[in-house]
């Protein structure tokens, strides 16, 4: 029975947004680029936490970030409540094997998680890529599997470029365009492209073995984390820093080349999985199978999503509620000026503080109307014409926050024994 359920291969970037081909932008990578031709790309999909660990423990174990326990980063004293619910446990009673090449992020010793094979740890795609096509030239002994294969890329620090790279580059469209941001999104560009390379050394070894059947019989989930390492982006609850980009190819009906628009969370991912393979749902899910978007035919599968921050590299407890209309964003600290170590440095950042970034001010309160302002800049929670929409917004983040006892309904947070944190007025992480 279980040699006739599919391999998964899930394969993850580092802080990439939906800033790639697929997408729409003028990011060449062509490899990403095929898969979405022969698969199923999300177009609205959304990450649970736009932080790295939280945002990746939410994906693999189906549930929001502080349910899961990872409040902040597993490098600075978070984990998991418990890394049995961590997705390869929950496959392993199934017959699968597993392994890890490369980024994890949800523990400082990713042998606690349990992998059957740690196959390499660090490195450039470059350098983690071959890792992994040996895997699979295996892998035929190993079925099913699941294999983790985590890039560090597009993460800063990026490829060094020249002064003048940025030329022909639009930065993102939340900054200036300016040489620096050009050039910042030039170097983003190089992180890309090597990126794409180890996603295309890693689905030509896939795809080599079709005579097999073992590319045929594998689901490619190809995803990322959170938004893009540029002020505005990652860390922020805005769709800037929880969209994400969402790939999916294999058996169940993820082919075609198809787009989906209905609006999903990753916490989506492990009951679709679940569903696909026909095995029973872990209690703790709290998502939803996206396979009636695929196999019936459905438009949506979810009224709301939820997503959230507490720590990053400093304390910042926010929570968000969307619809496929509306955005409500919530901060709980009485901090008016913006968290700065929460934004990786780079040249984007550079220019902002420059022009007086750590004076400006931030709200408590946001609700977004993404009909007639997709870029979330119109804040529209003091305006008394949508009164009724704020208190409709607030309603549905209580009583998820309620529903799935969020500690920040107790105060402030605390760091776990060992936890360390930047000072919220520092202005580097």
């Amino acid at each position: 029975m279980s040699r006739r359920r599919p391999n998964i291969l899930y394969i993850h970037s580092h802080d990439t947004g939906r800033y790639l081909q697929p997408y729409g932008y003028a990011i060449p990578t062509p490899n990403i680029q095929r898969l979405a031709d022969e698969g199923v790309l999300f177009r609205q999909a959304f990450c649970a936490a736009p932080t790295c660990s939280p945002s990746r423990a939410a994906l693999l174990t189906g549930q929001c970030a502080h349910s899961s326990g990872m409040l902040g980063l597993a490098h600075r004293g978070f984990r998991l409540n418990d890394y049995g619910q961590h997705i390869i446990n929950v496959l392993r009673p199934h017959g699968y094997t597993s392994a890890l090449a490369g980024v994890q992020h949800v523990t400082k010793d990713p042998k606690e998680i349990g992998y059957d094979e740690i196959l390499g740890l660090k490195g450039p795609a470059t350098d983690l890529a071959p890792v992994a096509v040996e895997y699979l030239r295996g892998a035929s002994a190993k079925q099913p599997f699941f294999l983790d294969v985590g890039f560090w890329e597009t993460h800063r620090l990026f490829p060094e470029v020249p002064e003048d790279a940025g030329r022909h580059v639009r930065p993102p469209p939340t900054l200036p365009d300016t040489p620096e941001t050009r050039r910042d999104m030039a170097a983003y560009i190089a992180s890309a492209r090597l990126l794409d390379s180890g996603v295309a050394a890693v689905l030509d070894a896939l795809d080599a073995l079709d005579a097999t059947g073992l590319a045929d019989s594998t689901l490619v989930i190809c995803t990322t984390d959170h938004g893009i390492a540029f002020p505005g982006h990652k860390c922020n609850l805005t769709d800037h820093g929880i969209g994400v980009a969402l790939i999916m190819r294999g058996p169940g009906g993820f082919v075609g080349g198809k787009v989906c628009d209905a609006m999903v969370s990753q916490i989506d991912l492990l009951p679709t999985i679940c569903e696909l393979l026909g095995i029973e749902k872990p209690a703790w899910l709290q998502g939803r199978s996206m396979m009636p978007l695929i196999r019936d035919g459905a438009t949506q599968i979810n009224d709301e999503i939820f997503a959230e921050v507490t720590y990053h590299a400093a304390y910042e407890p926010q929570r968000a509620v969307r619809t496929t209309r509306w955005k409500y964003i919530r901060r709980f600290e009485d901090r008016d000026r913006v968290v700065l170590p929460n934004c990786d440095d780079g040249f984007s950042k550079s220019v902002l503080l420059e022009q007086g970034w750590r004076d400006c001010t931030i709200q408590r309160e946001m609700l977004f109307d993404l009909m007639y302002d997709p870029m979330e800049w119109s804040n529209l929670a003091g305006d008394a014409r949508h009164a009724s929409m704020l208190a409709e917004m607030r309603g549905r983040l209580d009583a998820w926050m309620r529903k799935t006892n969020d500690p920040i309904l107790k105060g402030p947070v605390p760091l776990p024994p060992g936890g360390v944190v930047t000072d919220s007025d520092a202005v580097s992480p």
